[in-house]
């Protein structure tokens, strides 16, 4: 038996009532949780020998806006490099037009990345949140790391850690809108900006570039998604 397949038991144990789902693959374990319960779990792991997940390696989010819609309808790579390309991103009405609906699915998951150095071991967790409702607990009083993580995060995706110290932007300007990271956000931004002389200082204006992405298309028979 394997140390990950150890810990998952060990997990599904001890946080029966609280797990939404714990799995293990390649040796990793990953565990989803509710919102509500993120704070108590990890203090938990943090502190009970069992576990004694010390160290808080990254905090990240990913948005499942577009996960499972191709941009492409081949089943060919491509020999041209960028040249194949598709000239519109799928817009939000687009994608809700095939089944989603942000307000009914979890589009966003807030990802932990936690590592035992007494027991040499590593965890995922993951807190699945509805765009109309993508507010989470702070961790920053369980793990300090957590500080500029969860900051970047609040930046780049729009999630609003409660209780955080000091929750502002951290890559963007003070007066940026939208949050970049996010799948419905083009990639040209929604304004640029520009000294303007005559009136001396930078201002900021409309984006007009017309949008359009570049994607490769590559299809490797060892595709561990097939």
């Amino acid at each position: 038996m394997t140390e990950s397949v150890t810990l998952a038991i060990h997990l599904r144990e001890r946080f029966s009532g609280v797990l939404v789902e714990c799995r293990e693959a390649q040796d990793e374990v990953t565990i989803v949780l509710a919102a509500a319960d993120l704070k108590e779990t990890c203090l938990a792991l943090r502190d009970e020998p069992a576990f004694e997940f010390k160290q808080l390696m990254d905090v990240t989010v990913v948005d499942y806006l577009t996960y499972g819609k191709a941009e492409w309808e081949t089943q060919s790579a491509t020999s041209e490099g960028f040249d194949r390309a598709v000239s519109s991103n799928p817009s939000l009405a687009d994608v809700v037009a095939t089944g989603w609906s942000p307000s009914e699915k979890e589009r966003f998951s807030v990802v932990y990345h936690l590592l035992s150095l007494t027991n040499n071991q590593r965890l995922r967790i993951k807190v699945n949140l509805r765009e109309v409702d993508l507010v989470i607990p702070t961790v920053v009083n369980i793990w300090p790391s957590a500080n500029w993580f969860e900051r970047e995060a609040y930046d780049l995706f729009g999630v609003f850690f409660t209780d955080h110290p000091d929750l502002r932007r951290i890559l963007t300007d003070y007066g940026f809108v939208g949050h970049p990271f996010r799948k419905d956000f083009p990639l040209s931004g929604h304004v640029e900006v520009r000294y303007d002389a005559a009136q001396g200082r930078v201002i900021y204006e409309p984006v007009d570039i017309e949008p359009r992405i570049l994607v490769p298309k590559v299809i490797r028979e060892d595709n561990q998604y097939k």
